[in-house]
Formats: C-alpha cells, structure tokens, sequence
C-alpha cells in the first residue's frame, strides 16, 4: 500500500526534476544569446543566478502542464535548438541598430572613428556605439528585457520540454527574418543617407558653376551637419521603431516554433 502511494510521488518528482533540467539548458541559451542577458557587462554568476531563478519558476509549471517527460540526447539538442532560436532571433534588433550605426558612420564622414566597445572588447564605429546605447536604453526604459523573460514562458506553449527537434526548414526562415530587419535598418536610416545625398548633389553642382568655390574644404562640414539635424529630428522615431521590430520579431519567433520545429 505505501509502494502505490509512493510511486505517483515518485515519477511527479522525476517528472519535476527532468522538466528544471532541459529548461535549465534551455533558459541558457537565452542568457547566452539574447539581450540584454548576453551583455558581458553582466556577471556571470548574476546570469547563472538568474538562470536557475527562471527555472524554479517555470519548472514546476511545464511538469504539471505536460505528460512525462523524458531526457536523452534529441530532447537536450531540441531545448538547445529553442534557446538559441529565441536568442539569436532577438538579437536581430541589437544587430540591426550597428548596422544602421555603421550606415550613419559613413554619412557623417566617420568611416576611421572607431572606438572600443566594452561589451564585446572590439572596435566599432562611434555612431554603432551610439546606436547601440540607444537601443539599451529603450530595452530598459521601455521593459522589454521583462518582455523577454514572458517569450521563455510563452516557448513551453509552442515547444514544450523535451519535445522539440531541429527542423530543416529554420534556417531559411531565420535568414528570412534577418533580411526584413536589414530592410527596416536602411529605412530607419534613409532620412540622414537621403540629405547628405542632396548636400553632396548641390556641392557638385556649385562646384560645376562656380569653379572657384573651396567645394572641397565645405563639402565635408556642411554634409555632417546636415546629417546631424536629420538625426536629431529624427531620432524621436527610434523608440517607436525599436519596440515596434522587438515585438513583430518575439511573434514570428513563436511562429516560427509552432510551424518549423517538430515536437
């Protein structure tokens, strides 16, 4: 009589203890690749402590809410799979706003200012590095880092623990994914390329004209400053943009699970 009373507490506890390990591994992935838990500037003990922290919670949800599950070497590369799938696809953002920095570095005639970023130890353009100070600051002011913590509890819904499996048909999805946000970046940075572009059109043309005008001592002045007015009027369209990208990208993702990964 104690045996039968003990074995439904038995397989609940292994039950619970399988579930914490494949989402520990699964949590993982998200504080490796996804910001802003993979900043270096975080320690690593508050990310493991995080870690650890996040699957108490969800742990004991996904073992009551799913039949038993169990760990073998497809389930450990499916929960791989997922972490890295929401890191990497959140970390688009954070990559898109470089790329317009390095875009708005160009424009503004910065092509050798580089400076060192703390985060990655490498250089980077000063305009990438402003743009990615802005979009940290829109990461917290705005509460999206708590938006990222909700999306891990929303994959147990799409994918839950120890069911997902790689699917081919991902990685064309993520490149997908990847060239829509490239496509956004330029427009986010079209203004600023859009008025050097005339600044440089009517220096050459005054240079045409008027021979005697130092077109090439002005040219360099005049279209940075340009480029500067653009950005600063429109830099109000920043937040919007980055919380609009943040949360279209955290959809496709969960779609992106419920159609491509195999369960």
């Amino acid at each position: 009589m104690l045996v039968s009373h003990m074995d439904p507490m038995a397989q609940a506890w292994t039950n619970l203890l399988t579930a914490g390990l494949l989402l520990l591994i699964r949590v993982s992935g998200l504080m490796v690749f996804a910001p802003p838990f993979s900043s270096k500037a975080i320690p690593l003990r508050i990310k493991v402590a995080l870690t650890v922290a996040l699957t108490w919670v969800i742990a004991p949800i996904a073992a009551a809410s799913h039949p038993p599950i169990h760990i073998g070497l497809e389930s450990i590369l499916g929960e791989l799979s997922v972490g890295f799938l929401l890191g990497i696809c959140i970390s688009f953002v954070q990559e898109a706003m470089l790329f317009a920095g390095f875009l708005l570095n160009l424009e503004f005639s910065f092509s050798l200012v580089n400076v060192l970023d703390p985060g990655t130890s490498i250089e980077t353009p000063v305009m990438g590095q402003l743009a990615d100070l802005i979009f940290l600051l829109v990461l917290f002011s705005g509460g999206l880092y708590r938006v990222v913590v909700e999306a891990m509890f929303r994959t147990i819904v799409a994918v839950p623990p120890g069911q997902a499996r790689f699917d081919a048909l991902v990685s064309p999805a993520i490149v997908t994914m990847f060239g829509g946000v490239l496509l956004a970046v330029l427009q986010l940075a079209s203004p600023v390329m859009a008025a050097t572009f005339l600044v440089q059109v009517t220096i050459a043309l005054v240079g045409k004209i008027s021979p005697t005008v130092p077109v090439m001592i002005l040219g360099i002045p005049l279209k940075t400053l340009t480029g500067y007015v653009v950005l600063i009027a429109s830099l109000g369209l920043w937040p919007r943009f980055i919380d609009g990208r943040f949360s279209a990208l955290l959809d496709a993702v969960m779609r992106l699970m419920q159609q491509h990964v195999r369960t």
